[in-house]
């Protein structure tokens, strides 16, 4: 047997501090994310199509069991909790505004063949670290809201399985502190619309039990939307 389980189950038994279990989850697909349009803080609501995404997911909900949801106040991120709550017996959902979506400004609404004629949005492509959206967001100070909101409502729910519904960069930017990965690499992680991670936090050690699961995994090696300008003969 390999080594590395033994020093993970001595810090799952020999841990201090706040114990829980976080389970990530991307709200459903809309209609903005299909045609590649920065949604942002808008109030894009599920399709039919997106609530049937976040259907689908349900059977494997039910299997990590959530005692609650906490949800970005987003209507895309409020409506996928609320299906899966009541997918899964009635969870009680409550609403943090720090899993909120990144704040784009005068980007929101624009298309990604828009985006990549747009110089500031070219620096923040090369320097997310250091140069805020046009909203006012670094993408440290996203994560640092994000993990912020994990910790407290796990730190208020002791040894609960809580499940964040949130979105793409916020659950990546959490990913990245709880995995210890340097928050420049935060776009190597695949985060589709209703999929689910999940790490069980002990202290200050998380052990990452699975990413992006989804119902249906071949939708993970597909682009998530097509460019106008690559449809173009």
């Amino acid at each position: 047997m390999a080594l590395g389980p033994f020093y993970v189950a001595d810090k799952l038994k020999g841990g201090n501090g706040m114990r829980g279990i976080a389970l990530l989850m991307r709200h459903g697909e809309t209609a903005w994310n299909r045609e590649g349009r920065v949604m942002g803080r808008n109030p894009i609501e599920l399709d039919v199509e997106g609530r049937a995404q976040v259907a689908a997911s349900i059977p494997f909900a039910r299997l990590i069991k959530p005692e609650l949801i906490v949800t970005s106040p987003l209507a895309r991120a409020r409506q996928s909790a609320e299906i899966i709550a009541a997918g899964v017996g009635g969870v009680p959902v409550a609403e943090d505004p720090q899993l909120s979506e990144v704040q784009y400004g005068r980007w929101e609404g624009m298309v990604y063949d828009d985006l990549v004629e747009d110089a500031d949005y070219l620096h923040y492509r090369d320097h997310p670290l250091d140069a805020p959206t046009p909203g006012g967001e670094t993408i440290a100070q996203v994560q640092s809201r994000g993990v912020e909101a994990v910790r407290r409502a796990i730190g208020e729910n002791s040894g609960r399985r809580i499940l964040f519904v949130s979105h793409g960069d916020i659950i990546r930017t959490v990913l990245c502190h709880f995995m210890r990965l340097e928050l420049a690499h935060f776009r190597r992680i695949r985060v589709d619309n209703a999929a689910f991670s999940g790490f069980q936090l002990i202290g200050g050690f998380a052990e990452v039990k699975f990413l992006n699961l989804l119902p249906d995994p071949d939708r993970a090696f597909v682009a998530p939307f097509v460019s106008k300008k690559r449809e173009s003969p």
